[in-house]
């Protein structure tokens, strides 16, 4: 999904970071005051930001900049920090141990590859549900009263990368654009 975004009615200003935008919204602020300016998160939903003050205003109250990186820092305990492993009890029956110890790099090693091959299973619904949702969001905020949006809407999440591209066709350049965007996982295989 892409990052935040900002509008200003059909146009899309800026698009990055949450500072990023959020210093962008400022200083569109500063130059047209009553601009009506949407800003939205890469899950598609509006959120507001306090605009007030500085860049280093904005990026305390964002929670981004310095905080950062003290949490980056902060001393790690013992163990393999790089693949961050945390000791705990499974329970199996005595057959599903000794499959495990059978395998290749034993019991960890298999038990590993069991779970990251039904995270990958289990990850493509996920990511296409959390895409349609995101995209239903945008378009509701941005395209709610728009000819097509019951269509666009059907479309999306029926799985119709066809018709949903139709429904859009007409609507201005960026709400599309960020509608695919938002939208691309939704229609993978």
């Amino acid at each position: 999904m892409s990052g935040y975004v900002l509008f200003e009615g059909d146009r899309r200003l800026a698009s990055g970071s949450k500072l990023e935008v959020a210093m962008a919204a400022q200083a569109r602020q500063a130059w047209a005051p009553e601009a009506s300016l949407l800003i939205f998160d890469p899950e598609g939903r509006q959120v507001d930001f306090d605009l007030r003050g500085g860049p280093e205003d904005l990026a305390q109250r964002l929670g981004v900049g310095e905080g950062e990186a003290e949490a980056d820092a902060a001393p790690r305990g013992r163990g393999r920090p790089k693949l961050g492993v945390t000791a705990r009890e499974v329970t199996l029956l005595p057959r599903h141990w000794e499959w495990l110890a059978a395998q290749p790099g034993g019991a960890s090693v298999a038990l590993r590859k069991l779970v990251e091959a039904a995270r990958r299973e289990s990850e493509g619904p996920g990511r296409r549900r959390a895409a349609r949702e995101a995209a239903y969001r945008f378009g509701s905020v941005m395209a709610g009263d728009r000819p097509g949006f019951e269509a666009m809407s059907r479309a999306l999440f029926a799985g119709d990368a066809e018709g949903f591209a139709t429904r859009i066709a007409d609507w201005p350049a960026d709400i599309a654009g960020h509608l695919r965007a938002l939208a691309a996982e939704a229609f993978e295989p």
